[in-house]
């Protein structure tokens, strides 16, 4: 055999080996059903029915506009028998699926593998949280068809899988490394000398010991360079060691940290965020003179429109302990918006909690299901939902509507939008008016932060979490949206410039309206949040002036644990007097 023969048969077995090391899988023709039956997890049965699919991208943009509940996606995939090898020494394959919108559970040729958020009737949505699950080796069918199913459950807006791709492949070296922190606060959430150590742990799964190194990157949570560690390390095989990196001179606010290790045997990366000493972040109010009168000026304006309540019985919804009925009203402007109102059927008077909606969602009657002690109001803002009639931006642009008139300005509506509910329920007999809590996430956090300082009297307990629009001039610093859509406002369109955008953006900065709560407030946020950063949530909560908590989810996006649920409940029966 020639030298040039050599080499090419040695390139090509190098390449074999390489293939069958990365080996990949991404599975075509998606199929999509929505609904909700066991048998959908079986790819032998109601074929006919199913409609093809992406999964890059939520079923929304794909003919399912509007469309919330349940829904199941399924693929046949044939995984090689080249694969098993691999599998059988790395215990599995991994599924990877990107971001699914909200809960998912995944099955693999009918066996469950894996689950993020919770199904209801007790939902909580995990739509920020990329999905890898573990394939067991007996589970696959080597060399033939798999049947990969996913139950779906969106509670509102985009719906289904995004974010992917979605692919089966190998493990690898890197996999049997794994990386994390040790915090003595469980939050992450640093109190004391700004001066510290941060522990770091590298487990290894190797059948021998592992040398390397690792570096440890910090910046701050508007990206400027903090901190930049190195360190040789060695763990003994199936074992843990522990690297600590001292940190010093910590300023108030949130940082990013990248864990890195690098060696022959395998790199790997583990990202966390941390806070130092939040309630000292200093983002100082710049409300404009005419602030408090602008918003005086707002509610004379609102008292002046005939609200025209209207109730409607839904029978289909109604159970033996509670009546739900579909809700109208007048704002601003005569606007026609609606909500969900959900109130017990013994005869009483009960306190009240009203939920505002998140940017682009819909209320609807489910979420305000308190039990038989307290009565719910899921209220649609202005475009919002069933609150479309009069008034319907859409999105994107929502956010942009008017801004360049602060009379105009589709907040100035949305705000009186959460006092006319408020309104709506002292109204009620059946409401003890003296009662009466708040609460939303994301844009239904800042409603919430709006709600308490607008209808302050009238509000006995608040809880917002991950609020949005606060401290606008910082935000756009690191927020990827809504920034892209005020820069091509802006920038490219030349329509207004900065300072008009941010002149009109003071009037409705939740930090502005947060020194006018007078209720007790409790308030979440993510440390992975890339949407609405805590740093933010904190510019508006650390001036709020009345009694307050907070509590910081490490590993959460914009999407809390069912734990905030729990403990912000609590939190309002506490403050209503129901505990």
């Amino acid at each position: 055999m020639g030298i040039k023969k050599v080499i090419i048969v040695m390139a090509v077995m190098l390449l074999l080996s390489a293939t069958a090391m990365a080996q990949s899988i991404v599975p075509a023709e998606w199929k999509f059903l929505t609904g909700d039956k066991p048998e959908y997890i079986d790819s032998a049965k109601n074929e006919y029915w199913w409609k093809d699919i992406s999964p890059l991208t939520v079923w929304e943009k794909q003919g399912f506009q509007g469309y919330d509940g349940f829904a199941w996606y399924r693929v046949k995939v044939v995984v090689p028998a080249s694969m098993k090898k691999n599998a059988k020494k790395y215990n599995g394959l991994m599924l990877n699926l990107g971001k699914i919108d909200d809960a998912d559970e995944t099955f693999f040729n009918g066996h469950k593998v894996g689950a993020t958020g919770k199904m209801p009737p007790d939902y909580a949505g995990a739509y920020d949280v990329s999905r890898t699950y573990l394939i067991p080796p007996d589970y696959v069918n080597w060399g033939g068809k798999n049947t990969i199913a996913i139950r779906v459950y969106d509670a509102g807006g985009d719906g289904g899988l995004y974010g992917g791709p979605a692919e089966l492949t190998n493990r690898g070296n890197p996999d049997l490394l794994t990386l994390g922190t040790l915090f003595e606060q469980e939050d992450m959430v640093l109190k004391g000398l700004p001066d510290t150590e941060i522990i770091t742990s590298v487990k290894n799964e190797f059948t021998k010991s592992y040398r390397g190194s690792l570096t440890l990157k910090i910046v701050t949570d508007f990206g400027e360079q903090f901190y930049d560690g190195y360190s040789e390390v060695a763990v003994k095989r199936m074992s843990t060691g522990y690297f600590p990196f001292q940190l010093k001179n910590l300023k108030p606010g949130f940082y990013k940290a990248t864990l890195a290790l690098h060696s022959k045997m395998g790199n790997k990366t583990y990202n966390f965020n941390f806070g130092y000493e939040p309630e000292k972040i200093e983002s100082p109010a710049d409300s404009q003179p005419d602030f408090a009168e602008f918003w005086q000026r707002a509610k004379a304006e609102l008292a002046g429109v005939d609200p025209q309540y209207k109730l409607i019985r839904i029978d289909s919804l109604c159970t033996e302990k509670q009546n739900v009925f579909l809700v109208e009203m007048r704002s601003l402007g005569n606007a026609l918006i609606r909500g969900w109102y959900r109130v017990p059927v013994k005869p009483g008077r009960y306190p009240a909690i009203m939920q505002v909606p998140g940017y682009s969602s819909a209320e609807v009657p489910s979420y305000v299901n308190y039990g038989d002690e307290i009565i719910g109001l899921a209220l649609n803002i202005r475009g919002h939902g069933n609150s479309i009639d009069d008034v319907n931006p859409g999105f994107p642009g929502y956010i942009l509507t008017n801004l360049g008139d602060k009379e105009k300005y589709i907040y100035r509506g949305a705000y009186m939008d959460c006092v006319r509910g408020i309104d709506f329920l002292c109204s009620r007999p059946e409401v003890d008016a003296s009662r009466i809590a708040v609460e939303g996430a994301s844009q239904g956090g800042a409603l919430t932060f709006a709600t308490a300082a607008l209808a302050n009297d009238r509000i006995a307990v608040c809880a917002p979490q991950v609020p949005f629009l606060s401290d606008f001039r910082d935000y756009f610093r690191v927020a990827n949206w809504p920034g892209n859509e005020f820069i091509e406002l802006v920038e490219n369109k030349k329509a207004l410039t900065w300072d008009q955008a941010y002149y009109t953006l003071s009037y409705f900065d939740i930090k502005n309206l947060a020194p006018m709560i007078k209720a007790p407030l409790i308030m979440g946020s993510g440390l992975m949040d890339e949407v609405c950063p805590p740093h933010f949530n904190f510019a508006a909560y650390n001036l709020v002036t009345s009694e307050k908590k907070y509590i910081v989810y490490p590993y959460a996006g914009h999407g809390l644990p069912d734990h905030f649920y729990q403990a912000k409940m609590n939190w309002i029966r506490t403050k209503l007097g129901l505990n």
